[in-house]
């Protein structure tokens, strides 16, 4: 397993210009692959680092399969571009110019970067962190889109490709099955689904910027000024700005932890979300238009729908429970139909 010694750090901290000696460090996060592959090389190690004096450090190492240092190097300069242009985010550390570095610790080749810690993180979403996160979301597209600023990669948010909200292939792929139980509902649902993704597509030729891509609790933070900053780039790439504000806003308001339970509480984050970043970057009619669509396919396809939360449909066709599948079906027609409006406050 992947270790680190006080040793250790005070030598990379040194070479990234921290003169002082750390005093300790604990364990942010930590992924063991070794635990799937004992011979396993690969780390994702992240730590917080304490001094008597300098302000406490994160220090994240990485040798993860297909994480390139140009890659980590393209991310931080990123975060720094952010910086540059008012957004909140952490001092990232370097060595001459270069955020990404690579080392040789005990066995293992990990590539090293360096950021301030950041007090204050964001534990629950409420409908005033909603709104601030979409304020502070459209913010960052302003300025991606003012710098024309590029990682050139993937994002978890892109609704075009395999993305981390809705999956479609579970139905596409079992078609015969599917349709061999109900045929003409199978049918209804490819037709409309196609119908949808094609007015989704009318936005796939613009042009893609640099997006955090992952604008959630763990990665959010308060300033003494009460004013929202965000860190932890590891899932930015390029995307549409229009494809990333509206995933990430029904990624806030179905997957996070909330400030109280009640039954308006999804439609409500998502408003607040949406409302905030329209006060800063107004939606067009064109998105306003399309965002019926887009969300309608997301609840359809929803991933834990399609694949992990209990009676999903690739459990359903596996245990072939067609009474079970057909209701499913239904289930997912009525989602698709049932268009919601785009919802501003006015």
């Amino acid at each position: 397993m992947f270790e680190v010694t006080l040793a250790d750090i005070r030598k990379i901290a040194n070479e990234y210009s921290i003169d002082e000696c750390p005093t300790a460090f604990y364990e942010l996060q930590r992924y063991n692959y070794d635990e799937e592959n004992k011979d396993s090389k690969e780390v994702r190690l992240i730590i917080k680092v304490v001094f008597e004096k300098h302000s406490a450090v994160v220090i994240r190492f990485k040798n993860e399969r297909n994480v390139t240092k140009k890659h980590i190097e393209a991310q931080c300069r990123f975060a720094v571009q952010l910086s540059k242009g008012g957004i909140k985010t952490p001092y990232i550390y370097h060595i001459d110019g270069h955020y990404a570095n690579d080392y040789h610790i005990n066995g293992y080749d990990v590539i090293v970067t360096i950021e301030d810690f950041c007090d204050g993180e964001v534990k629950a979403v409420d409908e005033k962190i909603a709104r601030m996160t979409g304020v502070l979301l459209a913010q960052m597209h302003n300025v991606s889109e003012k710098m024309n600023l590029h990682v050139y990669d993937k994002v978890m948010f892109n609704p075009l490709l395999r993305n981390e909200l809705f999956d479609i292939s579970v139905f596409s792929e079992n078609k015969e099955i599917l349709r061999e139980i109900e045929p003409s509902l199978y049918d209804e649902i490819e037709s409309i689904t196609e119908s949808y993704l094609r007015k989704i597509e009318v936005f796939k030729e613009e042009t893609q910027y640099a997006v955090q891509g992952d604008i959630s609790l763990c990665n959010l933070y308060i300033t003494d000024d009460s004013e929202m900053g965000v860190f932890d780039y590891n899932n930015s790439g390029d995307n549409v700005l229009f494809y990333d504000v509206i995933m990430q806003a029904v990624f806030e308001s179905r997957l996070m932890d909330y400030k109280g339970d009640y039954p308006e509480r999804e439609q409500n984050i998502l408003s607040a979300f949406l409302n905030g970043y329209d006060s800063v970057r107004p939606f067009t009619n064109l998105q306003k238009d399309i965002y019926p669509y887009l969300c309608a396919v997301i609840s359809a396809y929803w991933l834990g729908d399609m694949s992990f939360d209990e009676g999903n449909l690739k459990s359903l066709i596996e245990k072939k429970q067609a009474d079970a599948i057909c209701r499913f079906m239904n289930n997912m027609r009525n989602r698709l139909i049932d268009l919601q409006e785009f919802p501003l406050f006015g």
